[in-house]
């Protein structure tokens, strides 16, 4: 069920929403969120999309605000709200607003999206493009208790990392973080299967892929060990080395649908590793609404500290996977080796520490 609204307000909008929920049988209130998404015209549709199918595992009751631009002086000093109201199967299994803001309330969505929020349910705020560079700040982010963005999303993904450093606040997260959670479970889950010391990591992946640079970060923080960025022509990551004193660990995915997991002394086998879809992530990062520290401490590594010259210890994977071969035993950890495995009994704990979210 649709219902259309022209020049209206947050109070008819709502009345709108009982009314729907009346006329298709259904006048209580099960959604557990509401999720706000900031976006525009262009990607309105494959964004609400994406929160439509998410809801079939998290109803919630989804707001999009949509800034209209004016074309003229005079039609910006001029204020209109319009909004479609969606209950039923038009609005997935929860309820959606498309709010469109012309002239100067457009400035001034917060006063708009605070009366149709939920009572006593938390907020999710989800920019999937434009997003600001603190989320926290923004009137719109100041409501919600969970902040997505995707920096895959902007025009210079790698340095948009460490904008995203710099104002990190707990409760924000990525979507180019979320696309790793399976590359990082994975990863735990091989270290998890040898007693070894890790010396150095490379990771393979196309250009200007923040993904890519946020794994990298995440290893060197957790490791504590030379990192590699090295380039491929994609889609997206495309394989992770690791150099141990037990040998190799590689995990390839040339395809972007089937990897495989190669570890010293056993047979490869196929992992399936595919690219997944917007709704997926969203999905993903509404199971969890308390801050993610994994993340916060990865983004803070800093791409500028992955990307700095090497020194004479940061050997290639290559050369540290053939100057790791010797005996496995149960030698001393490094002092490194110590402050990555936060004290655990393998050096192989923190990657598993860190891929739980």
């Amino acid at each position: 069920m649709k219902i259309d609204l022209t020049d209206t307000t947050a109070s008819k909008i709502n009345k709108a929403l009982v009314k729907g929920r009346r006329a298709i049988g259904t006048p209580a209130v099960g959604m557990v969120l509401t999720l706000v998404i900031v976006t525009d015209e262009e990607n309105a549709y494959d964004a609400l999309k994406a929160a439509n199918d998410a809801s079939r595992e998290h109803p919630s009751r989804t707001l999009v605000v949509i800034r209209r631009v004016s074309r003229s002086p005079r039609d910006r000093t001029k204020s209109r709200l319009d909004a479609e109201v969606r209950v039923g199967a038009d609005a997935g299994t929860g309820e959606t607003v498309i709010l469109r803001l012309y002239g100067e309330v457009a400035d001034h969505a917060q006063s708009v999206v605070l009366p149709l929020l939920l009572p006593d349910a938390p907020v999710v705020v989800w920019w999937p493009v434009n997003a600001p560079l603190d989320p926290a700040n923004d009137p719109l982010g100041a409501l919600a208790q969970r902040r997505v963005t995707d920096t895959y999303a902007a025009e210079q993904p790698v340095r948009e990392l460490s904008a995203r450093a710099d104002a990190y606040t707990p409760g924000d997260t990525d979507l180019a973080w979320t696309r790793i959670t399976p590359w990082r479970s994975m990863l735990a889950a091989a270290l998890d299967q040898v007693v070894c010391e890790v010396k150095a990591v490379e990771v393979e992946g196309e250009e200007f892929n923040p993904s890519c640079e946020l794994l990298a970060m995440w290893l060197a923080d957790r490791l504590d060990v030379p990192v590699k960025r090295s380039l491929s022509s994609g889609p997206g990551l495309t394989a992770v080395r690791l150099a141990t004193d037990h040998g190799p660990i590689a995990l390839d995915r040339g395809d972007g649908t089937l990897a495989t997991l190669s570890i010293e002394g056993q047979p490869d086998r196929a992992v399936a590793l595919k690219r997944r879809e917007t709704a997926e992530l969203i999905a993903e990062e509404l199971r969890r609404l308390d801050p993610d520290d994994t993340y916060a401490s990865a983004l803070r590594f800093g791409v500028d500290r992955l990307h700095a010259a090497p020194t004479a210890a940061q050997e290639p994977v290559a050369e540290a996977s053939a100057a790791a071969q010797e005996p496995v035993g149960e030698a001393p950890a490094t002092p490194a080796n110590k402050t990555a495995a936060n004290k655990t009994t393998a050096k192989k704990a923190p990657a598993k520490k860190a891929a739980a979210k």
